[in-house]
């Protein structure tokens, strides 16, 4: 992309930070992330909340971990908002040493969005959707180019 391009590798990157961002957010608002639809849905849940079982000398439920993967990954949505916000900061200083990890969020980010079509709703596809786009096109105008000598 020429310089006089708005969408710069550093817009793209600050882009996918700050839908990352929400994305954790409406994540977490979702909390304890099981809606009551009935007695159907009210069976499970308790289930889960009253079959025990230890694991490595502590009890715990399968809501236990249910809650706890949950809450484990809006820390992690969280942390990718802000690392995507520091590579944005970076990349127009050091784009050749910023790419790798652009690719490896892109690479990550693809992968989330065929588990999130698998297994969830049309919000998150959407938030996955664009935030790959950006992270691709970021990872797209941070590719080193052959400058002619004299530039």
């Amino acid at each position: 992309m020429t310089a006089e391009h708005p969408m710069t590798a550093r817009r793209l990157l600050r882009i996918a930070a700050i839908l990352s961002f929400l994305y954790a957010v409406g994540h977490s608002a979702g909390f304890p992330w099981t809606p009551s639809m009935g007695m159907g849905a009210d069976a499970v849940v308790r289930g889960m909340r009253s079959v025990r079982f230890d694991v490595f000398g502590t009890s715990r439920t399968y809501w236990d971990f249910y809650q706890g993967f949950a809450l484990t990954l809006s820390v992690l949505q969280l942390l990718g908002s802000v690392v995507l916000w520091l590579l944005a900061r970076l990349a127009a200083d050091a784009p050749r040493q910023v790419r790798p990890f652009v690719l490896a969020f892109f690479v990550a980010s693809l992968a989330q969005l065929v588990l999130v079509v698998r297994y969830f709703f049309l919000p998150p596809i959407v938030f996955c959707v664009v935030i790959a786009v950006c992270l691709g096109l970021a990872a797209w105008v941070l590719e080193p180019r052959d400058v002619p000598a004299g530039s």
